[in-house]
């Protein structure tokens, strides 16, 4: 019986690690598959989307295409911050996206999460403002007259709370689910290894990472004013909150990855702690990781890394994509490329443009 109950238990551990896998941010790179009923549009075919994932697509059929931006938001974002290093951010065709280097508690896989909260918050609070989603609208609480100062709120803000609260119901989820389901079916003697701790760890890293994200979109929000008045003079000015242009939100968890503190998990207290100063707290803007990053200087086909080899480095560079750096010391191949292009282009009255060619020769250099 006991035989039983522990292929079970195996069974069960094995159909959720295969389900964990599987990510929601698929959404924003997959040719989602949908049915329709009218305007009722479902989270049919997204693989991995936990119970309480698909009772928000159930119930708020009209909230999907904005979650699917917001996907495609963070992932678009991550690409572009990450194109010029090791680890690009490359997404594969499997349903986890990233591939199973996701399941490493890394740095990277903390940007990730945090870059794909973001994306959601961002995604909602827009949405509201325009008035793409049935649950809320133009947010005007702090619609009010500054009577001394010659202007006054107006317009709509968008939404931020609205989006930190979609981002909380839907981003976390499976998080939640995850930690519900392991502690069942881990035993007395199982809660005290290494990979049970190392399992609670990464979902409160995840969670932890995912309110970093929603914080950075509040924190750049910011007010956009008109003027009004005779001849465009601005005695009157109306002014309104919105989200910033996603590219700073980037650009500020792209610094934070780059300070990310190592954490542990705490088995008494049930929570992460640093691994070095650990009577620092860990501020809640912080990026964390738990894992050190795989190398992602070879193809890893288990793991989904490509590798560095054909990729285009800079020679003269000082960064992240200097030859030797992102070439991981492997070399570089010299390719002597020549392109023609048009130039001193002039508009001829009337009405063509005229442009001359110009070659331009230079060195192009890929890893080896």
């Amino acid at each position: 019986m006991w035989r039983q109950s522990l292929l079970l238990c195996v069974l069960a551990v094995s159909l959720f690690e295969e389900s964990a896998s599987a990510s929601w941010m698929w959404m924003g790179v997959s040719a989602l598959s949908t049915r329709s009923n009218g305007n009722l549009t479902s989270c049919y075919g997204v693989p991995g989307l936990s119970s309480q994932q698909m009772r928000v697509c159930e119930n708020k059929p009209d909230l999907i295409p904005t979650l699917r931006l917001g996907a495609n938001l963070g992932i678009t974002e991550c690409q572009r911050q990450f194109q010029k290093e090791r680890w690009n951010c490359s997404t594969t065709n499997s349903s986890s996206v990233f591939g199973e280097v996701i399941n490493i508690g890394s740095r990277e896989a903390g940007f990730v999460y945090a870059i794909a909260s973001a994306g959601v918050v961002h995604a909602v609070s827009r949405a509201c403002r325009v008035g793409n989603l049935s649950d809320c609208a133009c947010e005007t609480k702090r619609k009010r007259k500054q009577q001394y100062s010659g202007w006054e709120w107006g317009g709509c803000n968008d939404d931020v709370r609205h989006g930190i609260a979609i981002s909380k119901m839907f981003v976390d989820a499976p998080e939640h689910t995850a930690r519900v389901q392991s502690y069942p079916l881990a035993t007395a003697q199982d809660r005290s290894t290494r990979s049970a701790r190392a399992k609670r760890g990464r979902y409160l890293m995840n969670l932890h990472n995912n309110e970093v994200g929603r914080r950075a979109v509040q924190n750049l929000m910011h007010s956009q004013c008109r003027c009004h008045g005779v001849s465009g003079s601005c005695t009157v000015k109306t002014c309104w909150d919105k989200v910033p242009h996603f590219f700073h939100v980037g650009d500020v968890l792209k610094a934070k990855y780059r300070d990310a503190v190592e954490v542990v998990y705490n088995k008494r207290k049930r929570r992460i702690k640093r691994k070095e100063q650990r009577r620092m707290r860990i501020s809640k803007d912080s990026l964390v990781y738990i894992e050190r990053s795989p190398n992602y200087c070879s193809p890893n086909a288990k793991l989904g890394i490509l590798g560095t080899s054909g990729r285009v480095c800079n020679k003269t560079s000082e960064g992240v994509d200097q030859c030797d750096l992102l070439c991981c010391g492997g070399g570089y191949n010299t390719q002597v490329v020549r392109e023609v292009n048009r130039c001193q282009c002039r508009f001829v009255w009337c009405c063509h443009v005229t442009c001359k060619t110009c070659p331009r020769i230079y060195d192009l250099h890929t890893c080896k």
